[in-house]
């Protein structure tokens, strides 16, 4: 029996088979969750189907994070197959493509600042808010994804490096303002993975190559790494951490300086 038996987890933001919430939704899946998944638009819906029959579910709901009307209709859609939830995958980030190239203020705009900061850390909050009545009399976990970026300056990451501080500071409020009501609310700081959203960043496969070539480990991570890690957190066996933010980067995080050779 999977540690997650009994428990039932929507998963917010799979886009791809190639992505870190496809490896977050196969772990939960293998331990035992009942799953529902979200997707953005109807050019996605199909692909997003494809994948929840892979985890056995058909519980799959239009969302679009920029949208408080549509975040509302999210619960009401899925209070009609489910009288409750535990768990909530927040697998959402996203920046124009011109804010993810060259030198940072060469290229942040108003416009981009904005966007990148409502999509990415914002909606975690928004949907935390409008789903808790469906978590009420349970022990709910929330988990997001961040990176490295929003503590060090990264190359071309740019305004998403400060979407990801705000985001894992927004994990802190609220994991304070939910612990009372018995919730957790938790991050995981993702290293290097192959997957759509990354070929969005300029240089990306330099980053890789960089990351085997010093993680402690010599090597990068895999997105079923990360799922691993988040069954884990949205379980009961971490029942008593809330507010952190763990790495699952093969140790990169700790490096002050590459060996020198």
């Amino acid at each position: 029996m999977g540690f997650l038996k009994g428990k039932r987890a929507l998963i917010v933001g799979v886009a791809s088979n190639r992505s870190i919430a496809w490896g977050i939704a196969e772990a939960m899946h293998a331990q035992g969750a009942e799953l529902a998944f979200t997707y953005q638009t109807d050019k996605l819906r199909s692909r997003v189907e494809t994948i929840a029959e892979q985890c056995g579910s058909k519980i799959v709901l239009p969302c679009d994070v920029a949208s408080d009307e549509q975040i509302d209709q999210l619960f009401d859609s899925l209070s009609q197959h489910w009288d409750g939830y535990d768990i909530l995958v927040h697998s959402v980030g996203f920046a124009p493509r011109d804010q993810l190239a060259g030198d940072y203020l060469d290229v942040v705009n108003r416009e981009g600042f904005q966007i990148a900061h409502d999509i990415s850390s914002y909606s975690f909050a928004a949907l935390a808010k409008a789903g808790r009545s469906l978590m009420e009399g349970r022990n709910g976990a929330l988990l997001t994804l961040t990176f490295l970026g929003s503590l060090r300056a990264t190359p071309s990451y740019n305004v998403m490096g400060l979407a990801k501080a705000s985001l894992e500071a927004n994990v802190r409020y609220m994991a304070q303002s939910m612990g009372p009501h018995g919730h957790r609310v938790n991050a995981i700081s993702a290293g290097a993975v192959k997957t759509l959203a990354a070929a969005g960043i300029s240089q990306f496969r330099r980053m890789l190559e960089h990351v085997e070539n010093t993680a402690p480990m010599r090597r990068t991570i895999t997105a079923r790494e990360v799922g691993n890690v988040a069954a884990f957190l949205c379980s009961d066996l971490a029942s008593g951490v809330t507010g952190e933010i763990t790495h699952v980067d093969a140790g990169y995080n700790i490096l002050g300086m590459a060996e020198l050779n």
